[in-house]
């Protein structure tokens, strides 16, 4: 992995874990929270998507399909903690 791949990731992660903290709570998780839920999601993602048949194509798709998986795992979360 390069210096640039890592720089894009922590980019794409703070931005979904972002969207998907003003979709599902109301806000953010500030940039570390952001980042981490982001990654996570974008794993989350990327799995439902391979189990629909659907692909991610861009940076645009990958920013969709992370804030998609970050959104499940925050209701999951939420979930679990009630």
């Amino acid at each position: 992995m390069t210096i640039e791949s890592i720089v894009v990731l922590l980019i794409i992660g703070a931005i979904a874990g972002w969207l998907a903290g003003k979709l599902i709570k109301g806000g953010g998780f500030g940039i570390a929270g952001n980042i981490v839920v982001g990654i996570i999601g974008a794993i989350i993602g990327q799995f439902v998507f391979n189990l629909l048949g659907v692909s991610a194509g861009g940076m645009i798709g990958t920013i969709i399909m992370a804030t998609i998986g970050a959104a499940i795992l925050l209701f999951v979360v939420g979930l679990v903690k009630k």
